[in-house]
């Protein structure tokens, strides 16, 4: 995930499904704003990522077990918004630094972490 979008995957044994949410801070959105005030850009960027989030939070709340991971930091800045909801008190949520990825290396690090994780269990 980054802050533009987010490759929701859920694992099973079988396969999963994949669904890409993204966010609503379009580039023509950017570009229309660069004659305004620094602040008044920031304060837009900040209200669409908390859209983003809440979308993001609306998808994985029935889930037990979250990998968050991406190269950027929306990844922590997801958990520290989902930490302040109790919806998500018993959910564990891990985060993993992880590069830009193809959509076959998305799986293989979704099918590899989770693997390992029923293992140790």
């Amino acid at each position: 995930m980054d802050h533009s979008t987010a490759h929701l995957m859920e694992y099973t044994a079988i396969g999963g499904e994949e669904t890409v949410v993204e966010s609503n801070l379009s580039h023509p959105e950017k570009e229309h704003s660069v004659g305004s005030s620094e602040n008044v850009i920031h304060n837009k960027e900040q209200h669409h990522l908390v859209d983003f989030y809440k979308k993001l939070g609306e998808a994985i709340k029935n889930f037990d077990q979250v990998l968050l991971f991406g190269p950027t930091n929306a990844k922590s800045e997801l958990l520290n918004s989902l930490r302040t909801d109790h919806r998500f008190e018993n959910i564990k949520i891990d985060v993993k630094q992880a590069d830009k990825m193809t959509e076959k290396q998305l799986h293989a690090f979704v099918k590899d972490y989770f693997s390992s994780a029923k293992a140790k269990n």
